[in-house]
């Protein structure tokens, strides 16, 4: 796919006379170059309260106890709104509504009091805003006093787009255009019922609607803002011309420093309300001639909460918290889904799958969102952290042969050489099985060896193997393995089997981990473009 327009170089030329042009604005003042900031978070995930969370940064490690929040996040905008008065934008990269348990037990209607305490100017939705159905993600998004843009989001029956493609903001006296693009894998990333009567379109519609912004709308500064992970948001900076910035949301990923790709910048702001991103842009003759990027940290110590937004925040969480804090557990050790490869909160996860089943092998997704569990009492709201979606336990039969096909298969999900072939979340989660693999190696050869137990796999030996259904999926289908045998769909679900195992394994102990090991990674991958922190001087 090859989506430059011709008109590049002149688009360059074009930059480079707005760069001259500041200068010369400078000493005759014929204009003035002005500034903007766009200030945006993503993959909040309803996490409406303070939480932990893992910093990291030059192979060392920091867990906080208390970070992000929506009242700290209103704190940060509003300082930043003080700062720079009528010059500010804030935007919100998806994945909001979806997360909690709080959100799953209203459909994600607690959120919006607090989202619209923070006065955003827009968002788009994330390929989980579709997890309560069509209807429910309209009816949200009528609640919202921001709008939604998604340019590649239809009406299945009607064909006509969900939401604006895109919008123009002036801000500062300076037009910028936003476009809104979400993950067109949706209907096979999430469980196919979520977004049934939606369509999604591919990357193809984006170019047309960059050029229409440029030469129509009068954008001296164009804006993507995607929904589609960092690794495909900067192959789109290499293959797209005439955006300025690609504010990029999904994969939860930390750039404390931009990437760039020709005069495109991509970043993206980490997750859970723990970061603000802060964009600075100044523009001149019509082009962007200065930037400035920074990822703040929403620590505790840095942003006190804003009581008012605070408030609304208790007055939402109120009627469940009876719920929310009952104790289903103990844990002795910090319990983190911070990894590419594996994490000691999903080794848990999948041991409490299989334990409930009886199985020789469980598998869990490789879900992003969960921030940090500390050592002591482990909650009902913990549990829907770790899984907030509910789905029942499915068991069935597989052979040797489908397992390693199922594994050549989701390594090059993760791991494909091109972006573009990248889908899903991270690496599966097992338990009852071992594997060994090389992530640089070609597709359909990564994988060196699989254990079952104690036991090399064997292709043509039947395994019993158990996992969440997912509702839409063919009987069969069984995460996302097809011709799985005897499926069997049970009454327990992955909350209920976990809650037995927490009273089981009282107080919780290290789970257990090295199950799957990357032979030609380092032992810890928290990024799929291993983009990091920079040493601190």
């Amino acid at each position: 796919m090859n989506i430059r327009s011709k008109n590049s170089v002149l688009r360059f030329i074009v930059a480079a006379f707005a760069l001259v042009g500041l200068e010369a604005a400078r000493l005759d003042g014929s204009e003035a170059p002005r500034t903007v900031t766009l200030a945006y978070f993503a993959d909040l995930h309803a996490q409406l309260e303070p939480h932990p969370e893992l910093f990291w940064s030059a192979g060392t490690e920091e867990l906080a106890p208390e970070t992000g929040g929506v009242a700290r996040l209103a704190a940060a905008l509003r300082k930043l709104r003080r700062e720079r008065p009528g010059q500010v934008l804030t935007l919100d990269a998806g994945d909001t509504i979806q997360g909690s348990a709080a959100a799953a037990w209203t459909q994600g209607r607690v959120m919006v009091p607090a989202l619209n305490a923070l006065e955003l100017d827009l968002g788009i939705p994330g390929n989980w805003e579709v997890v309560y159905g069509k209807n429910v993600l309209l009816e949200r998004a009528r609640e919202f006093r921001h709008p939604l843009v998604a340019a590649n989001v239809r009406d299945a029956e009607t064909g006509r787009l969900v939401f604006p493609p895109y919008l123009v903001r002036q801000v500062n006296g300076v037009r910028i255009g936003v476009i809104g693009f979400t993950d067109p894998d949706v209907p096979e990333r999430q469980p196919p019922s979520y977004s049934r009567g939606l369509r999604f379109e591919s990357f193809d519609v984006l170019a047309p609607l960059i050029e229409r912004l440029r030469s129509q709308e009068r954008a001296e500064v164009v804006v993507l803002l995607a929904h589609v992970g960092l690794p495909k948001a900067v192959a789109l900076a290499e293959r797209l011309d005439g955006v300025d910035v690609i504010l990029s949301g999904d994969t939860h990923e930390r750039t404390y420093a931009p990437i760039v790709r020709g005069r495109t910048w991509v970043v993206e702001p980490g997750s859970f309300g723990s970061f603000l991103g802060r964009l600075d842009l100044t523009v001149a003759g019509g082009a962007v001639v200065e930037r400035r990027w920074e990822l703040i940290e929403l620590r505790a110590g840095r942003f006190e909460e804003a009581a008012d937004v605070k408030a609304v925040v208790e007055a939402s969480l109120a009627p469940l918290r009876s719920r929310l804090n009952a104790e289903v557990g103990t844990t002795s050790v910090p319990l983190v889904r911070y990894g590419v490869v594996e994490t000691n909160l999903d080794a848990m996860l999948t041991d409490a799958l299989r334990e409930a089943t009886g199985a020789e092998i469980a598998l869990s997704n490789g879900f992003r969102f969960g921030s940090p569990t500390l050592p002591g009492p482990i909650r009902e709201q913990d549990v829907w952290t770790w899984y907030p979606i509910t789905t029942r336990l499915k068991t069935g039969r597989v052979s040797g042969k489908q397992l390693r096909a199922f594994w050549e298969r989701e390594t090059e999900n993760v791991f494909a050489a091109d972006p573009f072939l990248q889908f899903g979340g991270w690496l599966p989660r097992v338990s009852g099985l071992s594997v060994r693999f090389e992530a640089h190696a070609p597709k359909d050869h990564r994988v060196r060896t699989m254990f079952v137990g104690a036991h090399p796999l064997e292709d043509d030996r039947i395994y019993t193997i158990a996992a969440c259904e997912r509702e839409g999926d063919p009987v069969d289908k069984l995460c996302r393995i097809a011709g799985v045998r005897e499926p069997r769909t049970l009454e327990i679900d992955a909350h209920e089997a976990v809650r037995r195992y927490l009273a089981r394994h009282r107080p919780l102990g290290p789970p257990a981990v090295e199950r799957v090991v990357a032979l030609d990674l380092p032992p810890v991958i928290r990024s799929q473009v291993l983009t990091s922190k920079p040493p601190q001087p």
